[in-house]
């Protein structure tokens, strides 16, 4: 199955003093010192290593350009991925498993769970094929880890086609891949989100007329329990949320939201402050505008 990310078929020579290893390499013993000297000593022209353009860490390869520093070479071959840290990771897994020294039972175990917390709506066959393990392998993997890896709302199959159930938590993802790369195109989303481009496609939309990226017909059965929170962190949340930032009636109901004079304003002082003449007026206006504020509680608990 193949991800979203792409790798130039560009050759180019980078200084090796730019490159480093992966942060999380799918090879927990490290590098093997004795492959290293086998790869230097030989007279056979090695293949460019694969390099994450992003970071210029190294997903494949790691031991060519060990043995390249020991032959004091300055530079080596490079061929770039551009791509999401999760599909270095996916494709330093898949790379390590087809050639070159092979990953152990222990690391492909390891890697299969790296891959379930990131792409947790990938099949286990998806995985499998990626790992090296059977899937029948990964299924027991996901069982024992399910605590700890999010709960996808269907599952991408080795073609590409994500088959999908009911739930809200693909098209929230989308949000957040969107608002944090407005650029993005649908289809990685879809892929990085767990939906269909479709969906993709749909919760793009409704994030620019500024319409509920989540609509109603397709919101959990099950409403969440409502948990009490600092209204600070709220308003800071929907700040956030481009359905109410992309739209003028969003913005403008954001502004109405900001405190006055803070949250934790010592009422008491403000108000020894007034004059007695203004005290009535004043009295008179908060109450209109608390019952406005309720009215529109009321409005906003019907609606959710």
């Amino acid at each position: 199955m193949s991800g979203v990310g792409k790798i130039e078929s560009t050759v180019v020579s980078v200084p090796i003093s730019e490159l480093a290893p992966l942060t999380i390499s799918p090879r927990m013993s490290g590098e093997n010192a004795d492959h290293v000297r086998a790869l230097a000593e030989s007279a056979v022209a090695l293949p460019p290593i694969v390099v994450h353009r992003p970071t210029m860490q190294v997903i494949d390869g790691l031991h060519r350009l060990r043995a390249a520093q020991l032959r004091g070479e300055p530079t080596i071959a490079v061929v770039f991925f551009d791509g999401t840290a999760a599909e270095a990771f996916v494709l330093a897994v898949k790379s390590n498993t087809a050639h070159g020294l092979p990953l152990s039972l222990a690391d492909r175990r390891a890697a299969a769970q790296h891959i379930l917390r990131s792409h947790p709506h990938w099949s286990d066959r998806a995985i499998a094929v990626v790992a090296g393990l059977s899937p029948k392998t990964v299924s027991a993997i996901r069982r024992r880890t399910a605590v700890e890896i999010p709960q996808s709302s269907g599952r991408m199959a080795r073609n590409g086609v994500f088959h999908r159930g009911i739930g809200t938590a693909g098209r929230r993802a989308a949000v957040e891949l969107f608002t944090t790369d407005p650029d993005a195109s649908a289809r990685k989303v879809a892929l990085a989100a767990g939906i269909s481009v479709t969906t993709a496609k749909d919760v793009r939309r409704r994030l620019r007329q500024g319409q509920d990226p989540v609509p109603s017909r397709v919101a959990d059965r099950s409403k969440p329990t409502r948990q009490p929170s600092d209204p600070t962190q709220v308003l800071q949340r929907l700040r956030r949320d481009p359905a109410l930032r992309f739209a003028d009636s969003g913005r403008t109901l954001l502004r109405w939201l900001e405190p006055p004079v803070g949250d934790g304003a010592d009422w008491g002082v403000i108000v020894a402050a007034i004059p007695r003449h203004c005290a009535p007026s004043l009295a008179e206006l908060a109450r209109r505008r608390a019952d406005d504020w309720q009215h529109m509680a009321r409005l906003l608990d019907q609606r959710a």
